[in-house]
């Protein structure tokens, strides 16, 4: 049965800002969150590593859990999954903000592992209430809620910052608890009862086993290897950019909120004006490669960038790397029944889980390392070079592999 449109363009608005609130609670403490590790450990090459840790224990935790939560989802639905990943989102931000050392900063990452299925969920959502055809123009659209999360949250998180090191937190804390209530209320369920599945698949919900469900897709098998990659090259931003940007220009939490403001900006118009034009025009498959090459190109410039504005320069190329996404998981979905999207979501979450487990403790090390005593040279921009050459990786995997053809909509289950 197709769903109306005007009750699928609601359900979309309301699954956009279902997103654009958990990210502006994310976007709240990323000016923060490194100094006040830094307070904790007295030292910016520590906080480096302690950050990689938190982000290793994190992205562990959602390896085990994110399939579980793609399974809960396609058996009873979308909406109590997203449900209580808010719920849990603002417990992490209530532990976090309590913090007395790093331990409770640890517990917290803990919380945030278990509950943050939003995001994943949001991606099946999509797949429930969109045609194929317009699958990457929409998707671009919940690109924008991130774009306009992170353009928002850091500037307000820098300035309650200033303030207090804690206080990013309550006010994140509120949010992601007022977006349960939002959720609680407004949010309609996508998946009908029609089209669930007869049963809770433990097989699909272990970790190595979802992601071995996808080689029963050889058509995804090269995208999900993509995403992989372009997943382990984004995780240099929450691992590095805070300490980065003070270590190379001596930007504070109020100048680092704005400069992810002038970030936000650009992916929001990249998102919303250039995504669905750029794919009707290039096609999926193009607009993957040109999209993950601007990244490179962005990352080689905030590597070698001796001043502010020179990284500055970089964003608005890099920005245009927010193309790749919408074209992958518009090509990713057509392959996939509907009864298997959220399986296949949760599939593709632990392939970024397991990018998570090992990108955060890698760049923070080869930060911490060029900015030490003991670096063989001192060079900050190393963890963006490594991003660099990860996604030129990227760019000629989805050369080789990417789907040159418009595939069928709503095949069948592989299996």
């Amino acid at each position: 049965m197709t769903t109306p449109a005007a009750p699928r363009k609601a359900a979309l608005a309301f699954i956009f800002l279902v997103v654009l609130i958990d990210v502006l609670a994310f976007g709240l403490i990323i000016p923060v969150l490194p100094h006040l590790v830094e307070q904790f450990t007295g030292s910016k090459a520590q906080a480096a590593l302690w950050i990689g840790i938190f982000g290793t224990l994190f992205a562990a935790i959602q390896f085990v859990c994110s399939p579980i939560q793609g399974a809960l989802s396609d058996r009873y639905g979308r909406r109590p999954v997203i449900l209580l990943s808010c719920l849990g989102l603002g417990l992490d931000f209530v532990i976090m903000a309590l913090a007395p050392g790093l331990w409770w900063l640890l517990l917290a990452r803990v919380f945030s592992g278990l509950f943050s299925a939003s995001f994943t969920t949001a991606n099946a959502y999509i797949a429930d209430i969109t045609p194929p055809e317009q699958r990457a123009r929409n998707y671009g659209l919940i690109g924008a809620a991130f774009g306009l999360g992170f353009t928002l949250g850091p500037v307000l998180g820098g300035w309650l910052g200033e303030i207090d090191l804690h206080l990013p937190f309550w006010f994140a804390a509120g949010l992601a608890l007022l977006n349960f209530c939002y959720g609680l209320f407004v949010l309609p369920e996508s998946l009908a009862p029609a089209s669930r599945a007869q049963r809770f698949d433990w097989s699909a919900a272990r970790p190595l086993a979802a992601i071995r469900l996808i080689g029963r897709y050889p058509a995804i098998i090269g995208l999900a290897g993509v995403v992989f990659i372009a997943n382990l090259a984004h995780y240099v931003y929450p691992s590095v950019f805070v300490l980065f940007a003070d270590v190379r220009y001596g930007w504070g939490p109020w100048q680092v909120g704005w400069v992810l403001f002038v970030v936000g900006v650009c992916s929001v118009i990249v998102n919303v004006a250039v995504v669905g034009r750029a794919v009707k025009a290039m096609g999926e498959r193009r607009a993957l490669i040109f999209g993950l090459s601007c990244g490179v190109v962005g990352f080689l410039v905030y590597a070698f960038a001796s001043s502010g504005w020179m990284f500055l320069a970089g964003v608005p190329v890099s920005a245009l790397w927010a193309m790749a996404g919408p074209a992958s998981q518009a090509l990713i979905t057509r392959q996939v029944a509907v009864d298997m999207q959220g399986r296949i979501q949760g599939a593709l979450m632990s392939l970024v889980s397991v990018a998570g487990i090992l990108a955060p403790i890698a760049f923070a090390s080869i930060f911490g390392l060029f900015i030490s005593d003991h670096a063989p040279v001192a060079f900050p921009g190393a963890p963006w070079m490594l991003a660099a050459l990860l996604l030129l990786a990227a760019v000629l995997i989805a050369a080789r592999y990417a789907p040159r053809g418009v595939p069928r909509a709503g095949v069948a289950d592989a299996g």
